[in-house]
């Protein structure tokens, strides 16, 4: 009797296959034959059971694939069946229940992060703002679009001096102000 699953076997079987082996040697030669032809038959029931088997499986999987088709039931439809009840046993596992609810503090607390730093450049700007430079910067500015604006109507009731003229002049002017 050879062994085709060398290698794949556990010590309970080598062991259980030892022993057949030897009680087998044991056996006298018609003895021996005996046993062949009642394994061969006892072989041959079997696998005559498992075409059977087969048969009737596959006549069983033809009829539920008809009884699917009259009921209206599609391959695709059967997907995303199985899709919706992983997608919902997924979410109702406890890892992912974990995990979203990390994520979710995770989110909140870099929400809130991101408030404090918009927060605080919203402040420095204010500040930045209301500083004596910026009103500083702003009044010149201002004083310099005036007297463009100035020039400029009077430039156009009979002045000949032109707008670029006057705009180097209030330059130079506003930045030479303290």
């Amino acid at each position: 009797m050879e062994d085709h699953n060398t290698g794949n076997t556990s010590p309970a079987a080598s062991v259980a296959s030892a022993d057949i082996a030897a009680e087998f040697a044991a056996l006298t030669v018609e003895e021996q034959e005996r046993q062949r032809a009642e394994w061969s038959q006892e072989l041959a029931r079997v696998e005559e059971e498992i075409n059977t088997l087969r048969t009737v499986l596959a006549s069983k999987t033809r009829h539920a694939s008809d009884l699917k088709r009259k009921l209206g039931i599609t391959v695709w439809k059967e997907i995303t069946d199985d899709m919706n009840q992983g997608l919902k046993n997924v979410k109702e596992s406890t890892v992912f229940q974990r995990t979203e609810s990390v994520l979710k503090t995770t989110g909140e607390r870099t929400a809130s992060v991101f408030s404090s730093i918009t927060g605080g450049i919203s402040s420095k700007f204010s500040q930045m703002k209301n500083s004596e430079s910026m009103r500083s910067i702003e009044e010149k500015v201002g004083s310099a679009y005036e007297n463009v604006k100035t020039k400029v109507s009077t430039s156009r009731s009979g002045s000949v001096s032109s707008f670029p003229d006057e705009l180097r002049e209030n330059n130079s002017s506003a930045l030479n102000t303290p």
